[in-house]
């Protein structure tokens, strides 16, 4: 008999996209359902148990600042924290964090436990649930009803996010041998695709891929490099006082030219080599295949040993992903420093899995075709944890304040690497499953980390996901900003305002200090100090971009209506009329980015526009 439910949102996969989704949503007080194959597995680390990295590290912070829960997340199960790029400028900084592995997973499925308006069901989706739609306003011919899932349960919702990660019609490769199933262990969702196909959507196919795991116990550690973390650890939320989690060190070996000849001999016997893969994997985090084959002239790569957790010896090999049969796996192993007897508990493997190319979608992470209907993760075609849970939460954001008859939260380019992300997926797509770097980003010095709280918290707490206690938190940091600034154009010393001599390049904090001991109060505050610190010293940089926001801004501003007619424009080139068909950009700025369109086009479309 069928059974009938009904939320106002349902989202769909409780990995790291779907969780910020349902808990976005929720927060903004919809009836929300969270709907996964696998209750056992919410927000688990498929690959790497880690958050962060470069331009990853920044994400996250930005996540935190919007309300969402994966910085506090990692702060409460980090086990090793890191600020990389330490040595170089402020924008280059990125945070990183290696974690208990199960203490996250654990961890996040009680908060989503927790939170009101949230409920969390096993449930196997095979399709969705649609009606015929006509608004002269939008490009959607259908709209979603909800979702069906095996045994003819039904979820009615007016809005759906798909978070189906890497579980579309999914295929495991090690060698040979193939499996059906999305990550190991786990099955397949193999109606949902045929679904979206039937509902118009095109899809195509990605692969990714994980290394073997190791018995830290049969690790010879001597051999290897000892990596530390910072000392104290930086935590990930503004929200978060101190790490209280124990902390570890993680180690370091690499490869050995023998390894690499034992791979190229076994190339016939690659996934990716052989045919048995045809699909595009992540270019900047290539299989130690790839890296074997297109760096031909290095004789070694890097391998990080890093823990799973505080309670298992079990290690994540990062640096040598690889679908290489077991047997070769088990040879390869024995030709690297350390691991010469060591005991695989996992071995490594690909994954090939249906995505939807991102064009399809609106900035706000609403489908083109389905109404109701957001995608976010690895759906879009992106790769890692922060990618997908920065876009589950605009979704889940979107998702909710669309059903509450409240303006939708596009964030743009200029104000975090959440905005740089969703414009770069939305207009340009993807040829290989999308990673953030901070080269993508055209005002990095702006998007720094440490400024995320000051660039998006505001945004948060008038969409509603930000709550009373982090408000308060951003206030009292606020007021301690202008209240220094304020003190430092106020107080002189010898001739000079300590604003001025801070500006100088060979004056740091400890300097000024020494001009000026009473300053040393302000050092139980050291994230206002920070924050007044660099403005000083990066200000005309900072004002340099702040310029170009503002021209980037005035371009954003020239709307282009929802319905324009691009074929009825003569003077575009067709290939123009194309790809401005395809994208339907909403602004000449997100016009001017789409692959392939020339400074000519924008001049015609400008002139039809006026």
């Amino acid at each position: 008999m069928e059974l009938t439910y009904r939320y106002d949102v349902v989202v769909v996969g409780a990995g790291h996209a779907g969780v910020e989704a349902a808990m976005a949503a929720a927060r903004l007080g919809l009836r929300t359902c969270l709907l996964t194959m696998n209750a056992d597995a919410v927000a688990q680390m498929s690959c790497n148990p880690a958050i962060g990295g470069v331009a990853k590290g920044q994400i996250v912070r930005e996540i935190d600042a919007l309300g969402g829960v994966m910085g506090k997340c990692t702060d409460a199960s980090g086990i090793q924290f890191r600020v990389l790029n330490a040595s170089k400028g402020p924008a280059m900084h990125s945070p990183r964090a290696q974690c208990d592995k199960k203490l996250y997973q654990f961890t996040m499925k009680r908060w989503v436990e927790e939170q009101d308006n949230l409920t969390l069901r096993q449930e196997l989706v095979e399709g969705l649930l649609l009606d015929d739609f006509a608004d002269s306003t939008s490009t959607a011919r259908r709209r979603v009803r909800g979702v069906v899932a095996r045994g003819d349960t039904r979820y009615l919702a007016d809005a759906v996010v798909l978070t189906t990660g890497t579980f579309l019609k999914a295929v495991m490769h090690t060698g040979e041998a193939k499996t059906v199933g999305g990550r190991a262990g786990d099955s397949s969702a193999e109606g949902m695709s045929d679904s979206l196909a039937t509902a118009g959507f095109e899809l195509a196919r990605f692969k990714t891929g994980t290394p073997c795991r190791l018995n830290g116990r049969t690790i010879d550690f001597g051999k290897c490099q000892v990596q530390p973390g910072d000392d104290p650890p930086r935590p990930f939320s503004f929200a978060t006082e101190r790490i209280a989690v124990p902390q570890v060190v993680c180690h370091s070996t690499e490869t050995t030219a023998a390894a690499h000849d034992l791979i190229r001999a076994n190339l016939h016997r690659a996934p990716m080599y052989t045919g048995q893969i045809g699909s595009r994997g992540p270019r900047y985090c290539p299989s130690i295949e790839d890296k074997v084959v297109r760096f031909a002239e290095k004789e070694s790569h890097l391998i990080f040993l890093e823990p799973e957790g505080l309670n298992t010896r079990e290690y994540y090999c990062n640096g040598i992903s690889t679908s290489l049969p077991k047997d070769v796996q088990a040879v390869m192993l024995k030709l690297i420093p350390g691991l010469e007897n060591a005991e695989v508990m996992r071995w490594g493997y690909a994954v090939e899995y249906d995505y939807a190319p991102p064009t399809q979608l609106h900035p706000t992470l609403e489908t083109k075709p389905v109404a109701g209907l957001y995608f976010a993760g690895q759906i879009n075609g992106t790769t890692g944890y922060e990618e997908a849970a920065a876009q589950g939460l605009m979704a889940g954001l979107n998702a909710a304040l669309k059903l509450k008859g409240e303006a939708a939260l596009v964030i743009d380019r200029s104000q975090a690497y959440i905005g740089v992300l969703i414009d770069d997926l939305v207009t340009k797509g993807v040829d290989e499953p999308y990673r953030m770097f901070t080269s993508r980003a055209e005002y990095r010095l702006l998007l720094r980390h440490d400024n995320a709280d000051r660039r998006l918290t505001p945004i948060g707490r008038r969409v509603g996901s930000v709550g009373d206690e982090d408000w308060s938190r951003y206030e009292a940091k606020e007021e301690g900003i202008a209240g220094l600034q304020q003190y430092l154009k106020a107080t002189r010393a010898e001739g000079e305002s300590l604003e001025t001599w801070l500006r100088r390049t060979e004056v740091d904090w400890e300097a000024l200090r020494g001009k000026h001991p009473p300053l040393t109060e302000w050092d139980a505050r050291p994230h206002v100090v920070e924050q007044v610190v660099l403005e000083a010293k990066y200000r005309g940089y900072i004002d340099r971009q702040a310029a170009e926001v503002e021209r980037f801004r005035r371009m954003e501003d020239r709307r282009i209506p929802a319905q324009f007619d691009y074929a009825a424009v003569p003077q575009l080139r067709q290939e123009a009329r194309e790809k401005f068909a395809r994208v339907r950009p909403a602004s000449v700025g997100q016009a001017s980015r789409i692959s392939g369109i020339t400074p000519a086009d924008l001049a015609v479309l400008l002139f039809y526009l006026q």
